[in-house]
Formats: C-alpha cells, sequence, structure tokens
C-alpha cells in the first residue's frame, strides 16, 4: 500500500473511532520535525560528499559548488566524518518519538540503527575504513581515489558549460591531495601492520602501472572531458589544461602512491583473511554484521553456506542430468557447460558488443513481465555498460549504479568483459534480473524516487536488505517463468545461488578458519565450475571487503521465508508484499517486524 494513502485511510479510521484530534495534530507536527532534522542530516552529509552530490544530480542551485570539490579522503576528513555521526546520533536520541506516526517511527529506528553501528564500528577498528562499510585497506585493488576519481569523472561529471568545465578543472587539481591523503592513510594504518597481501597489492600495481601508462592527453580524465568540451561547444583549451595537471600533479601522486605499495609489496604476507589484523577475529565478526545485518558467528555462516551448497547442487544435478550431463561432480559438469563453444561470446570487441546488446534484450523482456509483480515501477530507465577496462584487472564481475535524481543520467548496470569465457550465456539473464529488474534498479530506484520517506532513507543501503533482495530478484524471476523452454538458463539461475551460498563458505573460511587464498579458490571452482579468472577475482574481492559477500545469500534466505509466512496469510497478494520496498532499506531484523506488522504474522 502506498504510504500516502495508508496515512489518509490511518488518520480516517483514527478519527472515526474517535481518537482526539489532538493527537493527530501532534503526530503530524512530531513527524515534520523529525522529516526536517533527518533531512538536515542529510543535506550536512551531503555538503561533505560531493561525488554522491553529483551522483544524485543534487550539486546545483546552492549546493552548485560542490561540482568542483572533491571528498576529503585525509585523516582528519575521516575524524570529521566519525565527529558527525556522534552528532547527529545525540540529537536523534533526545528526539521525542512518543508522538511520532509508526512511519516516522520506523525512519528514527532505522538511522539510530545505521548511526549506532557505525560509530561503534569507527570507535573500535581505527584502520581503513569502518564507519557503516568495512573495509580494512586503505589501497587495494578495489579501494582508493587512484581508481575510484578517474572513474567518477568519465561517469558522473558533467560538462554542459563553461562553469561545469571550469569545475572538473578544479576538481583535477584537487586529485593528487587525495591521492596523497589515501598514501599517508595507508602509510599509517602500515605501521600497526595493516595493508593488503602480497596478491591484492600485485594487482593494485597493475593497476596503477595502468593509470600511469598513457600520455597525459590520453588518459580516460582527459580524454573524456576533451569529448565533453566538444559535445558542449566549449573550446578544447580546457582539455590542455587538464592534460597539464595530470602530467605535473597526478602523475608525481600516483607515483609517490605505487612508490609505497612497491614497499608494501616487499613486506606483504599471503595470509588472506582478516584474523592477522589488529583485534582480528572481532573484525571480521563486526563487518559480517554490519554487511548482513544480523549477528552470526564465522561458525555459523560456514555452517549455513555447506548446508545450502549442498541443498542447491542437488537441485542442479537433477537438471543437468536431464540434459544429458550426468558423469562427474556438479562443479566439474558446469565447467564443461562453461567450456562450451555454444555458450561463449567471442573475447572481441564484436563479440561484447552481442553480450551487451543479449542483455538489453533481457532486460525489456523482464521489464514488460513486472506489472505481473509490482504495482509501482520506477521512472528512471537503466542502461548496461562494460566496466572500464581502465579497473577491470580489480572490479567485481557486476555492480549497479542508481540514476540521478534530476533525470539528467540514468541508472547503469556495469558487467566486467575483461574475458567473456567468465561471462557464459546460460547465466547472462539471472545477473541481468540481479543488477536490473527485478532487482537493485527496482529496488534503490522505487526508494530513490518515493516522497515518502525522507532523503536520508531513500539513499540508505543495508547489504543484506538490497543484496538478499536482488537474489530473490533471480528467484522471482524464475517463478515467472523467465525460463520456461530454457532448462540451461534455469542451470544459470541456480548456479548463481549455489555461488551465493559458496560465497558464505569461502569468505568465513579465509577470515574466520584461516583459509588461504589458493584453498578459497579451489573451493570456489570446485563447487559452482565458474572459470578460474572470475573465480580469483571473487575470492580478491572477499579478501578486502570482509563479509560482504555473506550479505547476499543470508539477505536471500530472510526475504523468502517472510514471503513463505505471509502467504499463509488470508488475503496474500505478491504485489502488496513487494510494496514493502516503498518504505526504504532497513535492516533484516527490522524488515522482519514490519511484514510480520503487515501481514498479521505471530
Amino acid at each position: 500500500m502506498h504510504r500516502r494513502h495508508f496515512i489518509a485511510g490511518a488518520a480516517a479510521v483514527t478519527v472515526a473511532a474517535g481518537f482526539p484530534v489532538r493527537a493527530a495534530t501532534r503526530a503530524a507536527k512530531g513527524d515534520a520535525a523529525l522529516r526536517a532534522m533527518l533531512d538536515r542530516f542529510f543535506y550536512g552529509r551531503l555538503d561533505e560528499s560531493p561525488e554522491l552530490a553529483t551522483r544524485l544530480g543534487l550539486d546545483n542551485g546552492p549546493r552548485a559548488g560542490l561540482k568542483a570539490r572533491l571528498s576529503d579522503e585525509s585523516a582528519k576528513g575521516q575524524a570529521r566524518d566519525l565527529a558527525r555521526a556522534k552528532a547527529e546520533f545525540a540529537e536523534l536520541s533526545r528526539f521525542d518519538t512518543s508522538g511520532l506516526s509508526p512511519e516516522a517511527k520506523l525512519d528514527h529506528e532505522v538511522v539510530t540503527y545505521q548511526l549506532t553501528r557505525a560509530i561503534a564500528g569507527a570507535e573500535r577498528f581505527t584502520y581503513g575504513s569502518s564507519l557503516g562499510r568495512f573495509t580494512p585497506y586503505v589501497l587495494s585493488q578495489l579501494t582508493g581515489p587512484y581508481r575510484d576519481v578517474p572513474d567518477f569523472l568519465e561517469s558522473q561529471a558533467r560538462v554542459r558549460d563553461a562553469a561545469e568545465s571550469d569545475a572538473y578543472l578544479a576538481r583535477l587539481e584537487a586529485f593528487p591531495k587525495s591521492i596523497d591523503d589515501s598514501t599517508d592513510r595507508q602509510r599509517n594504518d602500515a605501521a600497526r601492520g595493516v595493508f593488503a597481501p602480497d596478491y591484492i597489492l600485485d594487482t593494485t600495481l597493475r593497476q596503477l602501472a595502468s593509470a600511469l601508462e598513457r600520455a597525459a592527453d590520453q588518459t580516460v580524465m582527459v580524454s573524456t572531458f576533451a569529448t565533453k568540451l566538444k559535445a558542449a561547444n566549449l573550446s578544447a583549451d580546457a582539455a590542455a589544461r587538464a592534460a597539464s595537471i595530470v602530467e605535473q600533479k597526478v602523475f608525481p601522486a600516483l607515483q609517490r602512491q605505487r612508490a609505497l605499495v612497491t614497499e608494501l609489496r616487499a613486506k606483504a604476507v599471503h595470509d588472506a583473511g582478516c584474523w592477522r589484523l589488529p583485534d582480528g577475529d572481532a573484525y571480521y565478526a563486526a563487518a559480517a554484521e554490519a554487511a548482513t545485518t544480523v549477528a552470526m558467528s564465522g561458525d555459523e555462516i560456514h555452517r549455513l553456506g555447506l548446508a545450502q551448497v549442498a541443498e542447491i547442487g542437488a537441485r542442479i544435478d537433477s537438471i543437468l542430468k536431464t540434459q544429458g550431463m550426468a558423469s562427474g561432480t556438479v562443479g566439474e559438469r558446469l565447467v564443461a557447460l562453461n567450456e562450451r563453444p555454444d555458450q561463449l561470446y567471442p573475447n572481441t570487441d564484436a563479440g561484447r558488443d552481442a553480450l551487451l546488446a543479449q542483455l538489453n534484450r533481457q532486460i525489456m523482456a523482464m521489464h514488460a513481465r513486472l506489472p505481473e509483480a509490482f504495482a509501482t515501477l520506477p521512472k528512471a530507465p537503466v542502461e548496461v555498460r562494460r566496466v572500464p577496462p581502465t579497473i577491470q584487472a580489480g572490479a567485481p564481475g557486476g555492480y549497479y549504479e542508481n540514476a540521478s535524481l534530476d533525470g539528467s543520467r540514468p541508472a547503469i548496470y556495469y558487467i566486467n568483459l575483461r574475458d567473456t569465457f567468465d561471462r557464459p550465456k546460460f547465466g547472462l539473464a539471472t545477473l541481468t534480473h540481479h543488477e536490473a529488474v527485478p532487482g537493485h534498479h527496482l529496488q534503490v530506484s522505487l526508494a530513490l524516487e518515493s516522497t515518502e520517506i525522507p532523503l536520508i532513507r531513500r539513499r540508505g543501503f543495508f547489504s543484506g536488505y538490497s543484496e538478499g533482495w536482488a537474489l530473490y530478484s533471480e528467484q522471482l524471476a524464475d517463478e515467472m517463468g523467465m525460463y520456461e523452454g530454457d532448462p540451461l538458463g534455469q542451470v544459470g539461475y541456480l548456479q548463481s545461488l549455489l555461488f551465493r551460498a559458496t560465497r558464505l563458505v569461502v569468505d568465513s573460511g579465509m577470515h574466520a578458519k584461516r583459509w588461504s587464498r589458493e584453498q578459497a579458490t579451489d573451493y570456489l571452482i570446485a563447487t559452482t565450475g565458474i572459470a578460474r579468472g572470475r573465480s580469483q577475482g571473487e575470492i580478491d574481492r572477499y579478501t578486502v571487503w570482509p563479509g560482504q559477500a555473506c550479505s547476499y545469500k543470508i539477505g536471500h534466505t530472510a526475504w523468502v521465508r517472510l514471503r513463505a509466512e505471509a502467504q499463509k496469510r488470508p488475503g496474500f497478494d505478491l504485489k502488496q508484499f513487494h510494496s514493502v520496498l516503498l518504505k526504504g532499506a532497513m535492516p533484516l531484523a527490522v524488515l522482519d517486524r514490519v511484514v510480520r506488522e503487515q501481514w498479521g504474522i505471530a
């Protein structure tokens, strides 16, 4: 039910029952006061997050100056973020919630949860990042402005007039400081023994070398700027200035960073898990809970993964046998399926173009079916793009980036095409259902486009909720018949489920049970049949992002369980069940309560 309609209906019932009008008025005033506070929090954060402002299309009007800035990557900037979170929490704690509407109480609860966990993490673990997302290493193949800023400038920074051209140049001028600040933070962490394992630093060095190997005017920072200038009919002189900044300031900062990473590589160990870090066992427990919003020990995560691997593997086995594939383990048969020529696009530019075209067809086919399961659909379009080659060596296999709020930029579903062998045809549709529709695009966009929840929650993210929803969406697509007549496509869907269950095993294996990189990689390949190149990239991702890989299957399990319980209630309607998305992302325990209250589940 749409929140506005719910509020109106509840108010009508309240008045009819003789509930004092003063109470309703008091609730309205309390709701408005809370909304004003939360909006103030959001814009305060936005003022210190220029890239987010640009991504959302909110770097205009009084915030137009944000177009010329980058986020503060220094230790002082980290301390300021923590101090702001503490001030927000103190103010939120003083707020009287007794007169709030149920919706406003939910807003208060969710933001309080986020701040409580973020502050606790940042105070206990003073290395890397733990103010929400836990990433122990300042510099890795997935972390650091050296990789994030050029990609951001290419995909997000707009150049439509002279002012935006000047702002782009100002961001380029600020980039060397971001690099140096991250270098300083990594150097300080390294003094405490906190830096990435040897194989992670090898990839990081390759990416730094890639950033330095081109002439300044051929870097993505300058070449895309020149393209944007031409499209806006602006002077090409600005591109020459950009090249000068890159040559004289950005490259030296990158060289300084590469020197540090080279120094650390000489001292690095090969151990994969964060158990080796200060307070490492507690770090993993906190990281896993931050990602899943569920408190589980490493042993519990491991046992859950093993049980689900066995159950899903049995389902795949039965389908493969109907396709004449009965010999060997499930993993071995999936490897053989991955190697079949009819399942592969050529590893050429033409092959990649054909693969991207297929993904677009899959989006269109699923989008046409969405009204069967959803009463509200997002307005923003979503398009598929290849992960930029400059960062593909360390980037995930696929990821989603939301559209801007002002409608100027679509949502983007990125897929890593460094090797098309990593993306066989039978698994493509389920990735599309996960990253685009009805997965991340539908869930994220419905919240972003809502006017019924405060901005701080429209942009809120809880991995267990969001990644769990995306994996549930893969299951929903299967239930809607998207693989009817396509048993190999269904195998691809089940392989995806198996992959996420396997993540529980290998993530906890590395970080709680001291598995090596090789042990984790071999288990992932043997269990899922996923190509070694992609499997290796996945294991390396879990190395530097502990716990996050667990959020998918734990979240999926919660979504499926809640739907199963709601289906037992009289009058269950799938569209109405899915309308919970309009309330925005929330911790899984809060989602559990919200759904139970909505459907009267004891």
